[in-house]
């Protein structure tokens, strides 16, 4: 029994194809011509803005006649006994472009050895035909005992229809597969509900992925299609619409639940003809021509990938809220319905009713709108509840429109809200639930604005909605001994600060202007200080929390960008916050903000540039910012501790002076007494030899913890840093920071802190770090011949972002260097390129801060000319600006 045609003209005639294959000599051209051309059909249909039930039904319709057709070239030894059956998405009558089209031939009473050069034959044209099928040969024995034991089958078997064949060995299959003896109702649906957490859990419990699987991620066709699992064997639903007799739908709420799965299906119809076979993934480069093909511009603060996107995430967030509420609903129908119940009352408007809050009346949120925000205390303040009934789910739905102005401006809810952030338990998973129910944007509009919003790039890995309120996460669990290890400052930071609620809400507005326009800091703290006045802050508080939002980003520009060991540069950043109140809220926010961005930015090296940041900050506070540091007591103090060292070990203090007195103060400034006494030692064994020394060790404490340091020591040549960065590129190392130092007697010593090139600590095997060591003295033997510029592949997504490169150059009046800024997509041998037009260009660097952000790199020299003096000459800099744009762009080209 085959699933009726569209009523619109068929995509197939059908006597004509029995007629054509009745007169071909082989079947298989036949076949293909004409699943080929009803394809082409449907695509253009769906070019004209056809119904997508209509495609989705007609694919599998026209299968369906292709199958029959193609089982009746075969002889079968009973036509009782066999059963050609369509299961899974193809049962319920469903099929994309290019989906898997699963079939099941049932047997029964006759052995598959009697059908098995037919069944051998038939399988063999379908593959000929050029069908992804999924088949099995079973007998209806056989279906009961594997579905028994595999919860995906026992599902594939329920959706199932007979195509050709005996239709009562499917109905047999049904009844057995779905009786009390295979699975029992409530051994299904805990079996359905465990495959979702799992399929949740590997895309890190969010819709907002930043490359969703249309199908599995949360909110996907998968999470529908669970409810209507369920709901079939349970309460033996044909279709979702079902429901609503059942009395767990709405009609509108059925409206916007068929509206977001017919979105998923228009999607996911355009992403298969577009990748011409099975594809779910948003990748980025589909994204990109799915948002062009449904006509979305770029505008100002959006470009149109961005728009598409959003719209999926809203759809996604909309679903996984209808799947929540559904199977809560099912969990109360189905595991808890012999349950004693079990009600404790929590005051006038709410109880407890089986571990789960329910409001006590349907008219609850109607006669007290308060509720709505009073509810998400109360769960926050008894941590024993487990959620919220399905019930009292659909009556927040239902009322949450009365959150208007004059809601916002009530006293009682503005007092529930700072209530709730002040709470001890449960602020981040409630302001999440807040959101997940449309409460907490339409509380807060100017939240609402970025619900769903991406930023095209691979820093961003979630929505700026997801990442604030992961932020809030993050902030909560610092909390907690089981962070103190890999946090300690910011662990012990967290549970002094004297408002932890300022912390939080400077964590929920730092983003909010994201994709306005503007500067996003600016706009989120005059947002901000309007959220203090409306809740009823005080001014220091207020002037904290806009300030945080202002510079929120601060603290991690400077320690990534910024010389952090130069005292100035330490004494200008303890001067902005002002104070150690200041500077332990903007510690703890930028910790939280940089591990809910990109779980993959958080590594040793950030860690320990942001600890040296805030204790040397911290340092120059408690002296007084009228008291900044006498750089000469500074190096006196280490030069005395690095020699007390050196002369441990019997070396003379006249040989370790004349050394010194060819090195400049930078040197000092820039190294602590450990590395100055081991880069001594090294440097006088060695003598003047003319090979360079490389010494190789993991980095001190103070310094960088986490990386490897690389010390280079050499006669200083013009290609000395090209030929460095190309030779560690060929070693798989990525620089993280270069110390470059230039002697009165023209040497240098260059300390480069390096970790491998996934970001993460190098191996401490003396033959890997000897053969680091052993491959630089190699390659920089002779700097004028340094290493080729590596050419690696490039990864798929860092190829989709090739944004065009960004020059920018100033003078540092006080460093007396000129500052080189150059953001580029990231590109294996980049540093090499930009090294040798440096040299191309006489110049010469004396310190790099490099940073990888996602898909592109925010690199920083620091740079003289020939004659150690910044440059300054408007036209040298335009060319310099203009070679390095146009070398890196090109390279990129090249990769497309």
């Amino acid at each position: 029994m085959s699933t009726p045609a569209p009523d619109d003209t068929p995509l197939l005639d059908v006597a004509a194809f029995h007629r054509a294959l009745g007169e071909a000599r082989s079947a298989v051209p036949v076949f293909k011509k004409t699943i080929r051309d009803a394809q082409e059909r449907m695509h253009q249909r769906f070019r004209d803005g056809e119904d997508i039930r209509k495609l989705i039904y007609g694919r599998a319709w026209l299968i369906d006649q292709v199958l029959c057709a193609a089982w009746n070239l075969f002889e079968w030894p009973d036509d009782q006994h066999i059963a050609l059956v369509a299961v899974g998405g193809y049962g319920r009558g469903e099929l994309h472009p290019n989906s898997d089209v699963d079939i099941l031939i049932l047997l029964n009473g006759i052995a598959a050895e009697s059908a098995g050069d037919s069944i051998s034959g038939f399988l063999t044209l379908l593959w000929d035909m050029s069908l992804d099928i999924g088949s099995s040969v079973r007998s209806v024995d056989e279906c009961y005992e594997e579905a028994r034991n595999d919860i995906t089958i026992a599902t594939n078997l329920i959706e199932s229809r007979t195509l050709v064949g005996n239709p009562q060995l499917q109905l047999d299959t049904y009844e057995r597969v779905t009786s009390e003896g295979a699975w029992t109702d409530r051994e299904f649906f805990l079996a359905k509900l465990s495959e979702q957490r799992d399929r949740h859990e590997r895309t890190n419990n969010t819709e907002y992925n930043l490359e969703p699987n249309l199908k599995t991620s949360p909110g996907g066709l998968r999470d529908l299609q669970t409810i209507g699992w369920v709901a079939k064997r349970h309460f033996g639903a044909t279709y979702i619409r079902n429901l609503v007799d059942h009395g767990f739908l709405t009609e509108s709420e059925l409206d916007i639940l068929n509206k977001g799965e017919l979105y998923l299906w228009t999607v996911r119809y355009a992403l298969h003809m577009h990748c011409k076979r099975r594809e779910d993934r948003l990748l980025f480069d589909h994204q990109r021509t799915l948002a062009e093909y449904f006509g979305y511009k770029d505008q100002p603060g959006a470009l149109a990938v961005e728009q598409f996107m959003s719209k999926y995430y809203r759809i996604a967030k909309a679903m996984s809220e209808f799947n929540d509420m559904l199977l809560q609903y099912f969990d109360e129908a189905i595991l808890k319905a012999d349950d004693e119940q079990r009600i404790q009352p929590l005051n006038k408007r709410f109880r407890i009713h089986n571990d789960y809050i329910e409001a006590r009346s349907p008219t609850t949120f109607s006669r007290h709108p308060f509720a709505l925000m009073e509810l998400f205390v109360l769960l926050a303040h008894n941590p024993s509840i487990k959620g919220v009934r399905a019930s009292t789910i659909k009556q927040v739905r239902d009322h949450r429109h009365l959150i208007d102005h004059d809601f916002r401006a009530d006293i009682r809810n503005t007092s529930l809200f700072m209530e709730l952030l002040r709470s001890p338990d449960g602020v981040s998973t409630e302001l999440k639930r807040m959101n997940r129910y449309g409460i907490l944007g339409r509380y807060l509009p100017e939240f609402g604005e970025i619900v769903g919003q991406m930023q095209h790039d691979l820093f961003h890995i979630y929505t700026v909605d997801a990442h604030t309120l992961k932020v809030i996460q993050k902030m909560r669990q610092l909390r907690h001994n089981d962070y103190r290890e890999q946090f300690p400052i910011a662990h012990r930071i967290v549970n002094q600060l004297p408002k932890i609620e300022l912390l939080y809400i400077a964590g929920l507005y730092h983003d909010i202007a994201k994709g306005r326009g503007g500067d996003h800091s600016e706009l989120g703290a005059e947002d901000v200080l309007n959220f203090c006045h409306n809740h009823h802050l005080g001014k220091w508080d207020s002037h904290l929390v806009a300030w945080l939002v202002r510079n929120h980003l601060l603290m991690s520009m400077t320690a990534q960008r910024r010389d952090i060991s130069d005292p100035e540069v330490i004494h200008r950043f303890a001067k902005h916050c002002g104070d150690g109140v200041h500077l332990d809220y903007l510690y703890v926010l930028t910790v939280a903000d940089i591990n809910a961005t990109n779980h993959s930015l958080w590594n040793s090296w950030r860690a320990t540039l942001l600890r040296q940041l805030y204790t040397e900050t911290k340092r120059a506070l408690r002296r007084g910012l009228e008291n900044p540091v006498n750089i000469e007591h500074r190096i006196e103090e280490l030069q005395t501790d690095a020699l007390a060292a050196l002369r441990r070990k019997g070396i003379h203090e006249a040989d370790v002076r004349e050394l010194w007195s060819n090195i400049g103060n930078d040197y000092f400034l820039r190294e602590d007494a450990n590395n100055v006494a081991w880069h001594t030692e090294a440097i006088l064994e060695h003598g003047r030899d003319k090979l360079p020394l490389v010494l190789v060790k993991k980095t001190s404490y103070r310094v960088y913890e986490g990386a490897t340091e690389i010390f280079i020591y050499s006669e200083d040549l013009p290609n000395l840093f090209p030929a460095t960065v190309a030779a560690l590129d060929q070693l798989h190392l990525s620089i993280q920071d270069a110390r470059i130092i230039l002697t009165d007697d023209g040497r240098t010593l260059n300390t480069y802190s390096v970790l491998t090139e996934d970001n993460l600590p190098l191996s401490e095997n003396p033959d890997y770090l000897a053969n680091i060591k052993h491959t630089l003295v190699e390659e920089l033997d002779d700097p004028d011949d340094f290493p080729d510029i590596i050419q690696r592949r490039v990864p798929r997504a860092l190829k989709l972002f090739a944004t065009p490169t960004r020059v920018t150059i100033s003078n540092d009046p006080v460093m007396q260097q000129t500052v080189l800024e150059v953001s580029s997509p990231d590109r294996p041998g980049l540093l090499a390129r930009i090294g040798s037009i440096f040299v191309e260009f006489g110049i010469s660097v004396r310190k790099a801060k490099i940073a990888s952000i996602g898909e592109r790199v925010e690199d920083y020299f620091f740079i003289t000319d020939a004659n150690e003096q910044p440059i300054s000459d408007p036209e040298l800099c335009h060319r310099l600006q203009d070679t390095i744009c146009r070398q890196l762009d090109e390279q990129v080209q090249q990769e497309h």
